[in-house]
């Protein structure tokens, strides 16, 4: 039985996108939201809208990263009169995140810059980062033992999992 994860859940919190704008004009006050969608996967997660014009503040997203991904591309958009417009993106490497020198559930602050479609500088976008420990679903194992005072079920934890530091 194989009980490793298939992804890493990520908690992503969008700090802020500083200093942004369209055709040399200043996006403060603008309606934005950020979208994140990893190399590997099809999945989008999204903030909200924020309809006041303060920009995406705090909003936390929860990804799912598959183990395969190599980066997150991380856009912040506008509403514009048709729709929706792309305002910069940024590409965050996976091993910025999840690796070696990265401990699980430990918040991380980081900072990208933000490139718009003509590959020109377009602000920066800041982010917190936690890897979410894993949790396992093992079935209960156990054996029956012969005597004493308890129901005759004893039930241990896989000696993997100790090991590794997960308990």
């Amino acid at each position: 039985m194989n009980n490793q994860p298939m992804s890493h859940t990520l908690e992503i919190t969008i700090l802020s996108a500083e200093n942004l704008s369209t055709n040399k004009k200043s996006l403060e006050g603008n309606a934005l939201f950020v979208s994140l969608q990893s190399d590997s996967s099809n999945d989008i997660y999204s903030t909200n809208v924020d309809s006041e014009g303060g920009g995406t503040r705090n909003e936390k997203l929860v990804m799912e990263l598959p183990l395969d991904a190599r980066f997150i591309t991380a856009e912040v958009k506008c509403k514009a009169s048709k729709g929706t417009k792309s305002v910069g993106m940024a590409r965050i490497p996976v091993s910025d995140l999840v690796g070696h020198h990265v401990h699980q559930d430990q918040v991380q602050f980081l900072s990208y810059r933000l490139w718009d479609s003509k590959v020109e500088r377009n602000g920066v976008i800041n982010v917190s980062v936690r890897v979410k420990v894993p949790e396992y679903a093992f079935p209960v194992m156990g054996m029956l033992v012969a005597g004493g005072g308890s129901n005759g079920v004893v039930t241990g934890i896989p000696a993997w999992l100790s090991y590794q530091g997960q308990l």
